[in-house]
């Protein structure tokens, strides 16, 4: 997945999947907690490994990640591609109006606008990147 895209929350918490992502994330998707202040979104596929991941981990590790199974949220798509994003995940990425729906390889993820717009600035800085990239072996 691919891309950023630029959508609002509506009143009742429905947020538009665009339709380049829907596509690869099928009709139910998993939204969950990210380690940063945004939303995670996986196809039922990629959930299945996580979940396939979680459950060979020993118990004391499988603690340690439990936060991302217990906030996630199944969500189907409605007939115009949206989602009700649960008011729990809305707060937890501080997700009140205009957000950013971004394609990040394997899954997806959902910014605050302003958040992303910050968060975006660091990350795209030619330095940065050149360090990433270095440090990666990209």
């Amino acid at each position: 997945m691919t891309g950023e895209y630029q959508h609002s929350i509506d009143t009742k918490g429905r947020l538009f999947i665009p339709a380049a992502l829907r596509e690869e994330l099928g009709d139910t998707i998993y939204v969950t907690i990210s380690i940063e202040r945004a939303l995670a979104v996986y196809s039922e596929d990629a959930w299945r490994e996580k979940e396939e991941k979680f459950n060979a981990l020993p118990s004391a590790q499988a603690r340690r990640i439990r936060p991302l199974f217990v906030n996630a949220a199944k969500c189907t798509l409605d007939a115009q591609g949206r989602i009700l994003v649960p008011q729990k995940l809305r707060a937890f990425a501080n997700l009140k109006k205009d957000v950013m729906v971004l394609g990040v390889s394997n899954h997806a993820e959902i910014w605050d606008k302003a958040a992303w717009q910050k968060v975006s600035e660091i990350e795209m800085d030619p330095a940065s990147l050149e360090a990433a990239v270095d440090e990666l072996n990209f």
